[in-house]
């Protein structure tokens, strides 16, 4: 005794024009608090290299000096800049917006060895 099921069909012209609409109304969106950090290097250690840091310990990352900073949204990459310092605080001057595809070419992880990693303990 299966009955037929009859499904309601939806009008694609209509809700097409109504998702674009409010794909375009961002503005409910700018109240909602984000986190942004700035990341200027990784790099690699061991566990034991970790536990070997001190006060004084010195950590290479893998980035060059002058080399520009990552603006990081929830742990991923938006866009560079150049660290600066306003006001005796540190800043980010952005100088470059990610694409979509830069986007996910940049949460890459370091490079360095961990041998280079703790270049001294005092």
């Amino acid at each position: 005794m299966a009955e037929a099921i009859e499904y309601e069909q939806f009008d694609q012209g209509a809700r097409a024009g109504q998702a674009s609409e409010s794909d375009l109304d961002l503005s409910r969106l700018s109240d909602i608090p984000m986190e942004l950090s700035v990341e200027i290097g990784r790099t690699h250690m061991t566990v034991g290299e970790t536990l070997d840091l001190r006060v004084g310990s010195v950590v290479a990352l893998e980035r060059q000096a002058g080399e520009a900073a990552d603006l990081l949204v929830n742990g991923t990459a938006i866009a560079r800049g150049e660290v600066i310092v306003m006001d005796e605080r540190y800043g980010l001057r952005v100088t470059e917006i990610l694409e979509g595809n830069q986007i996910s070419a940049s949460t890459g992880t370091g490079e360095a060895t961990a041998s280079e990693a703790v270049a001294a303990n005092s």
